[in-house]
């Protein structure tokens, strides 16, 4: 199942910057947290890959070992 989102365009005086947010489902689905820092990587012209940082995977992967079952 996708997620459909616009890139938003926000054109100031002497820059301009691209928006893509993400809807919250994705969001939680990742585990996101606030302030993370993400890599984008650009694949091809259809593609982008988000590369989260080694310790921001470290955390989820140790998070999901104490985990009770």
């Amino acid at each position: 199942m996708g997620y459909k989102t616009k890139v938003q365009l926000i054109k100031r005086l002497k820059s301009e910057q691209y928006y893509v947010n993400f809807p919250a489902a994705v969001a939680q689905a990742i585990e996101f947290t606030a302030g993370e820092e993400v890599e984008w990587l650009i694949d091809d012209h259809q593609n982008l890959v988000l590369r989260r940082s080694d310790s921001a995977v470290a955390v989820l992967k140790k998070k999901l070992k104490t985990k009770p079952t």
